[in-house]
């Protein structure tokens, strides 16, 4: 008897239904530590913007994030098991969002780096314990893991995104209702000369970005922390080990952990196919920041108020997460390279309009089509990046995944570093670089692979063909009774 039909007689006739609740409870999970997460983050720039506290944060944020996908994901996954290490790794984000209360350099930055340490084995264990299900579930289904695995990154992503739609909601409702401040208090004649494109932080911000009352901000902080902990609950009492699957998984040759697996990670950068994605990963990290820092500042406080930031970024939120689902059915559709260059040109296009346009006090809705596109884009690049991530690195996802969380920390913390100092122009024209030659890269990875099974399958083609006949019924015989 096969390896594979033991496989598929271990597992329960509703073990299916199983796996697809333990992707639904990690996406619930992160739904709500994202509302608390991303409701805060993108306040940031405008709630602490004296003396650039609020990106000075967010880039201690990201140096955590370094410091951990090179030296603690590995180490914090062996120890503590990929569950234990999704809500451990919750727990360490309530000093962030605490310390809004109090948001001095002393409270907020010490947090915040703390927060990045967490981050690193949170994202590695989500993309493991997501790979082996794919795993199990193909075992009983007969389809592609890559294929499952695709399809799982879109499901969590749908329910991740909606927390920017909940997180966003919540804080323009609190910080718009009575509130005068939350309003723009530059003249309207000025705003196009100081927003937009224009806008720099250093200089722009005691005029264009008001402060809020505190009675406000401790009542998104309470609320934010209840999202968080009902997180943790949902991952602790909720979500099976990942050792229920753990036999499941294919071609995964020699487990590693420890410095091992730190070694496998960091070799996997002398690797052609890893060097390939850098870029590409790095611009998926400048996009973010920039649409979470310099967008809500530049554009859309600086130009129609505070208070409207979370209405624009609730629009990101929902179109990112219609993305998700409807970008695994496209890519079944079409294939994942028309999604991509659709992704690319649209991308393109608005990067290139942010550049030329000028913000007016009544372009309320432009930001709103520009916050919508964007979310659209970002769906296409998280669910397509990280799922084919998952299938060139198929077996290697310990060591591959927290090496995409490097790279997207390193796009994260350049764009948070530079935000408070450089005029959003020039980090714009660092956009526009870096996806240009991120795609450039992702092709040639796509265009290597294509040609690499084409070889392969003529190579099968022809070893059939010269095989005599009754070999050639044997194998029949033999695919048959597989599938």
């Amino acid at each position: 008897m096969s390896d594979q039909v033991v496989l598929e007689k271990a597992l329960k006739p509703n073990e299916k239904w199983r796996i697809v609740k333990n992707v639904g409870a990690i996406g619930l999970a992160f739904m709500m530590y994202f509302i608390a997460y991303s409701g805060a983050a993108n306040l940031q720039s405008s709630i602490n913007a004296e003396a650039g506290l609020g990106t000075m944060s967010l880039a201690s944020i990201y140096a955590g994030v370094l410091i951990s996908n090179i030296f603690l994901s590995g180490f914090v996954l062996k120890w503590l098991g990929t569950k234990s290490a999704m809500w451990c790794s919750l727990i360490i984000y309530v000093p962030f969002i605490a310390s809004q209360m109090h948001a001095r350099f002393y409270t907020l930055i010490p947090a915040a780096f703390l927060l990045g340490l967490a981050s690193g084995p949170l994202w590695c264990a989500m993309c493991t314990y997501l790979s082996v299900a794919a795993d199990a579930y193909s075992t009983l289904s007969k389809i592609s893991a890559g294929v499952i695995l695709q399809r799982f990154f879109g499901f969590f992503y749908t329910f991740y995104q909606t927390g920017q739609i909940w997180g966003n909601l919540i804080s323009s409702l609190v910080l718009s209702t009575n509130n005068k401040a939350s309003i723009t208090t530059i003249n309207d004649s000025m705003i196009p000369q100081l927003c937009g494109a224009n806008f720099i932080v250093d200089t722009n911000a005691s005029i264009a970005l008001p402060t809020q009352p505190p009675e406000k901000i401790l009542m998104l902080t309470g609320v934010y922390l209840a999202f968080l902990l009902a997180s943790v609950l949902v991952v602790a009492l909720g979500l099976d080990s990942m050792k229920r699957y753990e036999p499941y998984r294919k071609n995964t040759g020699n487990r590693l952990s420890g410095i091992a697996l730190l070694a496998a990670s960091m070799k996997l950068f002398t690797e052609v196919d890893q060097l390939l994605f850098v870029i590409i990963y790095i611009f998926l990290g400048i996009q973010q920041a920039f649409m979470s820092a310099d967008f809500t500042a530049s554009f859309v406080s600086c130009a129609i108020g505070t208070g409207s930031v979370g209405y624009v970024m609730m629009a990101f939120g929902v179109t990112d997460a219609m993305g998700c689902v409807l970008t695994g059915y496209l890519a079944k559709l079409f294939g994942r390279l028309p999604l991509v260059i659709s992704a690319l040109i649209t991308h393109m296009g608005v990067i290139l309009m942010l550049l030329l346009w000028r913000p007016h006090a009544g372009d309320y809705h432009v930001m709103v089509i520009i916050a919508v596109v964007w979310g659209l884009c970002d769906s296409v690049w998280l669910a397509q990046m990280n799922s084919y991530c998952g299938v060139i690195f198929h077996g290697k996802e310990e060591a591959a995944f927290p090496n995409i969380r490097l790279c997207e920390g390193v796009g994260f913390m350049i764009a948070y570093m530079l935000s408070s100092y450089v005029r959003t122009r020039y980090k714009i024209y660092m956009l526009l670089g870096t996806l240009i030659v991120g795609i450039s890269g992702y092709f040639i990875l796509e265009y290597k692979h294509r040609s690499a099974e084409t070889v392969e399958q003529k190579i099968k083609g022809d070893k059939i063909e010269n095989r005599q006949e009754p070999m050639f019924l044997e194998i029949q015989c033999d695919k048959s009774t597989v599938l």
